[in-house]
């Protein structure tokens, strides 16, 4: 027996909204479900990525660039906290 990888999402929406979603779709080349699938992920996509992005402040950003700068001469390890940092900063990146 083979398990679908597939989930369903059933809403309830205002009839004029349906009808703009139907629309738009038909005006995409899509299929509703296609058109719906597409935009629901590209925006959840979008939202979970601002939530992981961090915006430093210019005084935050100072003190980043001051620290690497201390830890620039290759005498001194960095610090824990920095290797942190850059290993988290290498993720985000890499994602």
């Amino acid at each position: 027996m083979q398990i679908s990888q597939e989930s369903r999402l059933s809403i309830r929406l205002p009839a004029s909204i349906k009808d703009r979603i139907e629309h738009a779709a038909m005006l995409s080349g899509m299929s509703v479900t296609e058109f719906t699938i597409s935009n629901l992920a590209e925006t959840a996509d979008e939202i979970i990525e601002r939530h992981h992005v961090r915006t430093v402040s210019n005084r935050d950003r100072d003190i980043i660039l001051a620290l690497l700068d201390e830890n620039g001469d290759p005498k001194k390890k960095p610090n824990k906290k920095l290797v942190e940092a850059y290993k988290a900063m290498k993720r985000l990146i890499a994602e």
